[in-house]
């Protein structure tokens, strides 16, 4: 028997249950869609499976979704599963071989199976899971041989030094979001987080997060640093904040990075244009003792070359990642979260007194005397570090300001941290998105990309990263604290429904080369260069 034959007897003699997902979430045929539109994003999925007394009835797919819901333009409140659902389903029971899925699946010119066991629903299995069973049980018959001509390394290993959550912190959310995509591409062995954690701060963290260090206390770094060198991990990527560390602007961070002996690959995810002397200090050191660095925007390369005398070829642009999700219109989405009728304009992050909302609730008056049924949603509640300094003062500061202006009806604060699936629908039922940072320094902004990602129009002061996305005609610029030219700008697209879809598809075209699977790519062929392989 030849070493294919061999091969491809295992292979289709093993059970199909061997390939099948057994945690596939399902719903109810009489769920309306507005209940499960979620459940694809939230859990990265693409098939539901709809199920009546423990037998499946029917699938429903994110084709589904998009094709008979979103644009079809139908309330996905009084639409139910069983109105799009693909039924009857093609079922195989869990016993049956691979070779007979893989049949089933060519017959009935389908991407999907439903696996039972007695008719009851187990899970599901897909073209694509039977593909990675063939490729396991392709390497494990060929091991041998495949050792005896050069062994095969093991996936190099990566530790992420950042916040991460619990933790309610915009870098511990984009830090959870990139390993998240890295280990999807299957390319390194599983993430390890070495958490930065808060003065006072404890948090129920997830296996991930094997190594933590305390702010405030110095040892925790070099303790840290070391327990490293004895491991097997090939390489650090710090996710750099000035914030998240301790000392005078972070220095603490300086000693760590002295006392690690592997490869250092720094993103940055603020760079002074014109710093002080500890910032500077602080910046140029991290710089040295990094092998390579990481710019979220394109203008970072070049503060780094002038201001910082960084070596060009040291510094690597890859943008800040954003989920991949569908390009569909606000209507549907506004009647789910009840906003029919209404124009929606929002904003959303951890609230501080940094981010300029101030200036976008005083263009309000403005806005609304050319479109009275527009409305302002502040999304986010106030950064955690913010609440314990001084409290909500910014927030019924704003809250004072409304009500002095008079437009109660026209802003809404939605004062919690929003899950990432609920982030992006009420993005989705946004036709304006602001953006009024009030500082020009702003190098790099990760709810501009949520909004470029869902195809908003924007209207954004022109600070560092947001004048790359200005200038390639993806969004509409405004003056820095400027209520004004902020309410100039968003009347400008009210007036003209063609100029604010124009905007809505460039920003979204703007968006696809920096989906998370992309800028995961681009990180893991930088930890290959970094650690020589």
């Amino acid at each position: 028997m030849t070493d294919s034959d061999a091969y491809f007897r295992i292979l289709f003699e093993l059970p199909v249950i061997s390939g099948t997902n057994l945690d596939t979430p399902t719903v109810s045929p009489d769920d309306s869609v507005a209940r499960v539109l979620g459940e694809f994003i939230e859990k990265n999925i693409g098939a539901l499976i709809a199920v009546q007394n423990d037998i499946p009835v029917g699938v429903i797919t994110e084709k589904d979704m998009i094709e008979k819901v979103l644009y079809q333009a139908r309330d996905p409140v009084y639409t139910y599963v069983k109105d799009i659902m693909s039924s009857p389903v093609i079922s195989i029971e869990s016993s049956k071989s691979i070779k007979s899925a893989i049949d089933l699946l060519k017959d009935s010119n389908v991407r999907r199976l439903v696996v039972t066991q007695d008719g009851v629903l187990i899970g599901i299995t897909t073209e694509r899971r039977l593909l990675n069973i063939a490729h396991r049980v392709y390497y494990e018959t060929r091991r041998d041989r495949l050792d005896s001509i050069s062994p095969t390394p093991e996936k190099p290993a990566v530790i992420y030094l950042s916040s991460f959550p619990p933790r309610e912190c915009g870098i511990a959310t984009f830090t959870y979001d990139l390993v998240d995509s890295i280990d999807r591409l299957n390319a390194l062995s599983p993430s390890i987080i070495l958490a930065i954690n808060d003065k006072g701060g404890y948090y129920n963290y997830s296996p991930r997060v094997q190594i933590q260090i305390d702010r405030e206390d110095p040892d925790t770094y070099i303790q840290a640093a070391r327990k490293i060198n004895n491991s097997s991990i090939q390489a650090l990527n710090l996710q750099h904040e000035f914030g998240l560390f301790g000392g005078n602007w972070g220095d603490y961070l300086l000693d760590f990075l002295e006392e690690l002996d592997k490869p250092i690959i720094t993103t940055f995810h603020t760079i002074l244009e014109k710093p002080g002397v500890d910032a500077e200090r602080v910046m140029k050191e991290i710089i040295r003792l990094s092998h390579r660095i990481i710019v979220l925007a394109r203008v970072g390369s070049r503060i780094l070359e002038q201001t910082y005398e960084t070596i060009p070829d040291k510094v690597r642009h890859i943008p800040h990642g954003c989920p991949n999700v569908p390009f569909i219109d606000s209507e549907p989405v506004k009647n789910v979260l009840g906003y029919k009728n209404r124009t929606v304009l929002s904003t959303f992050g951890l609230l501080s007194r940094g981010k300029g909302i101030e200036y976008a609730i005083e263009a309000m008056p403005y806005i609304v005397e050319k479109d009275p049924n527009a409305l302002y949603l502040v999304i986010g509640q106030t950064h955690p570090e913010v609440r314990k300094h001084e409290g909500e003062s910014y927030r019924q500061s704003l809250i004072d300001r409304v009500e002095s202006l008079g437009v109660e009806n026209n802003v809404q604060f939605i004062n919690r941290f929003l899950s990432k699936n609920e982030l992006i629908t009420y993005l989705q039922a946004t036709d304006i998105y602001i953006i009024p940072y009030p500082n020009l320094e702003q190098i790099s902004s990760g709810t501009m990309l949520y909004a470029l990602c869902t195809g908003k129009a924007i209207v954004s002061t022109p600070f560092l990263h947001a004048q790359e996305v200005i200038d390639q005609g993806a969004a509409l610029d405004c003056g820095f604290r400027d209520a004004a030219s902020i309410a100039d700008s968003v009347n400008e697209l009210l007036s003209s429904k063609q100029l604010q879809r124009n905007f809505e598809k460039r920003a979204y075209a703007y968006s696809r080369d920096m989906i998370w699977p992309s800028v995961a790519m681009q990180y893991v062929n930088l930890f290959y260069e970094s650690i020589g392989m």
